[in-house]
Order: C-alpha cells, then structure tokens, then sequence
C-alpha cells in the first residue's frame, strides 16, 4: 500500500533524500517506518528531513560479532539489563553526554516524538543498568517484523554492545525478521552490521511489515 504521507522511497534522491518538511506525528512517523523511510534532521534543523538511503544498513539477526569479553560479561551478569523501564533517559542519553553514539541528532522535537511512540507501544528500549545506574541503552521503532534501531549510549565499557546482543537474541527469539541500523560505519561494521541495496531493503520490508509480532516488555533470557 502506498504511503500516505511520501513519495515512494524507491525514487529517492542519489542521497537519499525522499521529503522536506513535516511533522513528527505518530501517524507520520509509523508511515514512515512502514515505507523504509526514517526522519533526520541536519543542521541547522529549520526542517524535517527524510531519508531512505542507497546502500541500506542492516544488522543480520543470526549475525552479530559479540567478542569473548562481551560473551563473558553477558554471562556473569556484569549488567542488568532490562526492558522499556527509562526509554526516556535512554533517548537523552544517546542525545548529549560522553558515549553517545550516533544521537547527535537528535532535537528535542524528535525526542518528545519517540516518548510519545513508546507511550503508545511502538517504541521500545533495552537498557544496562549497574545497580540503580543506567551506563547505557539502545532503542528503536517495532513496526510488524521489523525493528529500527536508532541509536544506543553508554557510560561503561560494553554497556551499549550488551544492551544491543540482548536485542538482537529478543528480537530472534520473538520472530522478528529485519534489524535495520539505516547506514554502516566502521564502527558498526564491526559488530556484523552490512550493507543492502535499497531495493532489496525494501523487498524485504514489505515481506515483514504486517506480520503480527508483539515486543512485549520482558526481554527474552540468554
């Protein structure tokens, strides 16, 4: 079904670029996700942009790199990781403060528009904790059997890497199909994450999208 509120994202610009402008309704937003095009603002943020780019990264649900250390630091329990209890104070975290990865973008109109998301159930987080201490955290936007993960934080070594092994096992073990992480980088690219054509993006999205998946709010266990 075409989107209503974009143009196909198949005819996106070279950069990727589908729209200007808009507001980051619920409504909009969940369009957007359903069409394989997400919101990202760049400076100096006077309008909304929205992108589908060519190539598309995806983080395969079979293959994450989770190192020995993190094996070992999953197994010992190092941290307690929980599910949807401080979406808010992840979203912040991966907005400012030492650790943040990839969140720099994030205004604080996108940031009332993802709380608002996650009230209503469509976005979620998957949080590190130490004690009474959130040292780091991941989340995204559940949509059918896909899961856009938009950005993770941390404040201790591995934290975030913990946060996002345990979502990928969630998302496998609740029948999710596509982890979309929208563009690579070294970084990432180290933890499994690869690279798609769009059009083989969006094959497989439209493949996933209606599937009746639920991401409920206990993390599946180890």
């Amino acid at each position: 079904m075409p989107s209503r509120f974009f143009p196909s994202a198949a005819r996106a610009s070279r950069e990727g670029l589908v729209a200007i402008g808009g507001r980051l309704t619920v409504d909009r937003l969940l369009d957007a996700y359903r069409h394989g095009i997400f919101p990202w603002p760049m400076q100096p943020y006077e309008q909304m942009l929205w992108w589908s780019p060519d190539p598309r990264a995806i983080l395969p649900l079979d293959g994450m790199h989770v190192s020995r250390r993190l094996a070992r630091r999953l197994r010992n329990g190092q941290f307690d990781v929980r599910v949807n209890t401080a979406f808010e104070q992840v979203i912040l975290g991966c907005a400012s403060g030492p650790g943040r990865e990839l969140g720099t973008w994030l205004t604080p109109e996108m940031i009332a528009a993802y709380v608002d998301l996650h009230r209503l159930g469509h976005a979620h987080s998957v949080e590190c904790w130490q004690g009474d201490r959130l040292v780091g955290g991941v989340y995204g936007v559940a949509v059918g059997g896909l899961f856009a993960a938009e950005s993770m934080f941390y404040r201790a070594t591995d934290a975030s890497k913990a946060a996002l092994a345990r979502l990928v096992k969630h998302l496998r073990r609740k029948g999710y199909e596509l982890l979309d992480v929208q563009q690579w980088t070294g970084h990432t690219g180290r933890l499994g994450v690869t690279e798609i054509s769009r059009r083989e993006y969006l094959r497989r999205l439209a493949a996933v999208v209606d599937l009746p998946i639920t991401f409920g709010d206990r993390l599946e266990p180890l």
